[in-house]
């Protein structure tokens, strides 16, 4: 059986169109990244709002789950804990105040970190608790990050 000039141009594509193919590939795979992206940054914005409005915990169930967090560390040695962290945009200045140890940092606080202090001041502060707000990291040496820790030594 012999085989035309057509037959064999027919194996293998031209450089043009491996180089379309390719092309048509990556736009692809960066269509899918760019969703994704969007869906990330959709989903970040759905938990800032969530965090900037009332929890709607009543103090009973707030205590009880500070009972079991200070239950469990307790039960492994420890003397502190972090609780939470949050976005450093929750924080009017971005957590300059809190890293600076100003005098008022707690001034800055808005949403869930500012109900969570105010929870500290009425119900654990008199029994004792001491409440941390620390940068908890530096991504591209700025602050990140904050967290949200209970003391008891």
């Amino acid at each position: 059986m012999s085989t035309t000039a057509s037959d064999l141009s027919d194996l293998l594509p031209t450089a043009d169109q491996v180089m379309e193919k390719l092309a048509l590939a990556e736009a692809e795979k960066a269509e899918k990244a760019r969703r994704r992206e969007a869906l990330a940054e959709t989903e970040k914005k759905r938990l800032l709002d969530a965090l900037t409005k009332p929890s709607g915990v009543s103090d009973e169930q707030a205590l009880r789950r500070v009972a079991k967090i200070v239950e469990r560390a307790v039960s492994n040695g420890l003397t502190e804990v972090e609780v939470r962290r949050f976005p450093n945009t929750l924080f009017s200045d971005h957590g300059r105040a809190i890293n600076q140890g100003e005098r008022g940092w707690e001034s800055t606080l808005t949403g869930l970190p500012k109900e969570m202090y105010e929870f500290w001041a009425r119900q654990l502060r008199p029994r004792g608790y001491k409440i941390k707000f620390q940068i908890a990291d530096w991504p591209e040496g700025r602050p990140g990050d904050i967290s949200v820790s209970l003391k008891w030594s």
